[in-house]
């Protein structure tokens, strides 16, 4: 048997190769496309909660982008209580396979790859489902996703005005400096929910609560928004789907299935189901189901996070690393 290599890519490596803003979106876009064409195989996450005291859980993602030829596990545990230690809420590993043979070709750091593709479906379905004018973002949370998520909206759209909230002040405090310097612009930061959201464009909700609570309120939602909620336990009301034009989510198997998600109790009373679900978005990007189609559409994504996102842009970090020399090759067998 010919020696087996894996391309071995850490945190440094991955920051070292400094992904720019439209190639992180160009990545998942990929992706997406490639679901909503059935050119991909989607295995629903499962879960790991060691001990429900630890207050975090490992999510397990596997899929198959047969495009770019890879299949792809990814495990990543989410603790809520880890910025007491000065660690991230999630710490990831993905690794990549080929799906003819099993042989191992990568592993991964995920955690930035976590965060930089959840950003990227976030502003992907604001593409597609926003007004093209939307000037003013409300985001809440600001753990690493966040980040991200403000980071390439803005890229997408310029905003006036950007909004943040999060529960701790040191931390919506932190998050908003290091927008203001990143971005160049003025970053209001608000101590409440209802400053952050009422009469924003676009409304995220990525908050990180240890139990469902409805904190966001469905009467601060402009007609017309565009709202992405997809906190692991819920922030919305019931009422929320109710005001909808169009139900989008990343990928209907995951969604309707599981413990955790924002729109949980939504699936479970029938509020969004297979007859109210508009699309998948990658069925939107791909051209098959139809986007934002007026101006007083009122539209919400609920993503789950998909593995085909990892895979993409774990491929898309492998083949610039190649090209820049950098990471390292382990042997394996």
């Amino acid at each position: 048997m010919d020696p087996i290599y894996i391309d071995y890519l850490n945190a440094f490596d991955i920051e070292a190769l400094d992904l720019t803003n439209d190639e992180i979106l160009a990545a998942i876009e990929t992706s997406l496309a490639a679901q909503g064409r059935g050119q991909t195989v989607i295995e629903p996450r499962v879960h790991l909660e060691p001990d429900a005291s630890f207050h975090g859980h490992f999510n397990v993602l596997r899929g198959y982008v047969a495009p770019l030829g890879l299949a792809g596990v990814k495990v990543v545990g989410d603790y809520v209580d880890n910025y007491k230690l000065g660690y991230p809420s999630e710490f990831g590993v993905l690794n990549l396979f080929d799906p003819r043979t099993g042989v191992p070709k990568a592993i991964l750091d995920a955690t930035v790859i976590t965060d930089m593709r959840t950003g990227a479906v976030t502003a992907l379905g604001a593409r597609h489902l926003a007004r093209k004018g939307s000037k003013v973002l409300g985001h809440i949370g600001a753990r690493g996703t966040a980040y991200w998520n403000v980071r390439l909206l803005d890229h997408l759209f310029d905003f006036d005005e950007i909004r943040v909230h999060s529960r701790r002040p040191e931390s919506r405090d932190a998050f908003g400096a290091k927008l203001e310097t990143d971005l160049g612009k003025k970053i209001i930061v608000v101590d409440n929910w209802r400053d952050c959201v009422e009469g924003a464009d676009i409304v995220v909700e990525a908050s990180r609560l240890s139990q469902p609570e409805p904190l966001l309120k469905t009467e601060w939602i402009k007609k017309g928004a565009f709202v992405v909620p997809y906190g692991t336990m819920s922030a919305v009301e019931l009422s929320l789907t109710d005001i909808m034009a169009k139900l989008v989510v990343d990928d209907w198997g995951q969604c309707k299935t599981g413990k955790f998600g924002s729109l949980r109790a939504h699936v479970e009373t029938g509020r969004l189901s297979e007859e109210t679900l508009h699309a998948e978005l990658g069925q939107v990007v791909a051209g098959l189901k139809p986007g934002r189609e007026s101006e007083d559409e009122t539209i919400l994504l609920w993503h789950r996070g998909l593995s085909l996102s990892d895979i993409a842009l774990g491929h898309a970090l492998l083949s610039k690393a190649r090209s820049a020399g950098i990471g390292q090759r382990l042997r394996f067998a």
